[in-house]
């Protein structure tokens, strides 16, 4: 190693312990036990530099839990035999385990503050429904599988910075909490997040949420989405013998048809997508029901309002066209509606943020640099109630989430897992060392 290289080093490490004392801390830890260390002096931890050393001595086993608990399928609302799994490794760390009501795994390790406390999670579920064959495969130095990136990466961080900061006999200031919570992709609304945030709510100081794979964002922004679904209904019949008759289908088709050409803005960018479409009974019957499913997301609330309103209307002219168009009426009519099936709640970091301070100057301590994103996670829930809340990717490399072809590249996760925890450490305090 240079010279200049080994300064440059120094003077980054310099730089990290001097942004941790210096940021501000919005619930002061002046409160704690005055025989608590500065943040400042965390650099000098031996616990601290111990569990930072884990990582890279035990990569072998953090894969391994990854493969492992990708291969217990977790479908959308069946979390709970890779809810078991998980509470195993959290109790492994000498946790304090629980489940609760919801489903979600939370292991504490109680801090001197008990009063406060910061969330370290990891979603347990997936997309995929049940059948889904989750099993590992190799291609060189990746694993590929579904859902072994989001959220297995997510998960296997978090039981490994559990697990270090029980090795290297950390305790921390304010109480922390390894959730790995459910309901966090689809359908599932974040159901997890919104039950621990509700329960935890007075305690909570800070969240990080691990996601995915990656070093290279950090999510300040919560991403504000619905989504909805449509329901046409009608009496059914014959192909040939009931031809004419309103057809729900057709009616989806021509309101769907209306609702892909509505006008979106790109500032503020706004999305939809049409992600289901589901109806019949076999290809020679007019069915009596049909269903599609819709996401929308923006970074304006009103433009979210705005595409709500136009998919009520175009399904409401689809159906009406289909009614006028059909021969025969007299054997029913077509009823429709659209449902609300999850709204997930926009929210944004502060700039000047204890815990964004926190993530930068770990940064600069893993040599890594990070662009703010805006996007839907876990974090949407606690920042929409203001509570510091960030989303970053746990290290390594990912791809092709929510498919089949989903894959994984341990290759570097070390840094990632080490960001994690000193992002951690610097919102939470450690407690001093024993002597």
């Amino acid at each position: 190693m240079s010279f200049a290289t080994a300064r440059s080093r120094a003077v980054k490490r310099v730089l990290f312990w001097v942004i941790l004392f210096a940021m501000p801390v919005r619930s002061s830890l002046a409160h704690l036990s005055t025989r608590s260390a500065p943040l400042g002096q965390l650099g000098e931890n031996a616990q601290v530099r111990e569990a930072l050393g884990w990582f890279a001595k035990n990569l072998g086993w953090i894969n391994e839990q990854q493969a492992r608990l990708t291969e217990i399928p977790a479908p959308p609302f069946q979390e709970s035999q890779r809810a078991a799994a998980f509470k195993e490794l959290l109790s492994a760390a000498g946790l304090n385990v629980q489940l609760d009501p919801a489903g979600n795994v939370i292991g504490e390790l109680r801090g001197l503050n008990e009063k406060e406390a910061v969330v370290l999670s990891a979603h347990l579920d997936t997309v995929f429904p049940a059948g889904t064959d989750v099993r590992i495969r190799h291609d060189g130095s990746r694993l590929l599988a579904p859902g072994i990136s989001d959220n297995g990466t997510g998960l296997a961080a978090l039981a490994a910075i559990a697990r270090a900061i029980h090795e290297a006999q950390i305790k921390p200031q304010r109480t922390i909490l390894f959730v790995a919570d459910v309901g966090e992709e689809g359908e599932g609304n974040l159901r997890g997040m919104r039950a621990f945030v509700d329960a935890y709510h007075a305690r909570l100081k800070a969240a990080i949420v691990l996601d995915g794979a990656g070093t290279d964002h950090v999510t300040t922004i919560a991403l504000a989405s619905r989504r909805l679904e449509v329901v046409i209904k009608g009496p059914g019949g014959h192909s040939w013998s009931d031809f004419g008759m309103p057809n729900p289908i057709n009616a989806l088709v021509r309101g769907s048809v209306r609702f892909i050409n509505t006008k979106i803005p790109t500032v503020p960018r706004t999305t939809f997508n049409l992600g289901q479409i589901e109806g019949g009974t076999s290809v020679n019957s007019i069915p009596y029901e049909a269903r599609l499913k819709v996401d929308v997301r923006s970074e304006s609330e009103d433009e979210l309002a705005r595409l709500e309103a136009a998919l009520r209307d175009c399904i409401s002219a689809g159906v009406r066209d289909e009614m006028e168009s059909s021969r025969d009426r007299s054997k029913g009519k077509l009823e429709w509606k659209v449902e609300l099936l999850g709204s997930r709640p926009g929210g944004e970091l502060a700039a000047d943020s204890p815990l964004l301070a926190a993530l930068r100057a770990a940064d600069a301590i893993v040599d890594n640099e990070s662009r703010i994103e805006r996007s839907s996670t876990d974090a949407n829930i606690p920042l929409s109630q203001g509570i510091d809340a960030i989303s970053i990717g746990a290290g390594g490399n990912g791809g092709g989430a929510h498919s089949l072809q989903e894959w994984y590249d341990p290759t570097g996760r070390d840094m990632g897992l080490k960001r994690a925890l000193l992002t951690l450490l610097g919102v939470s305090g450690v407690a001093p060392e024993k002597r």
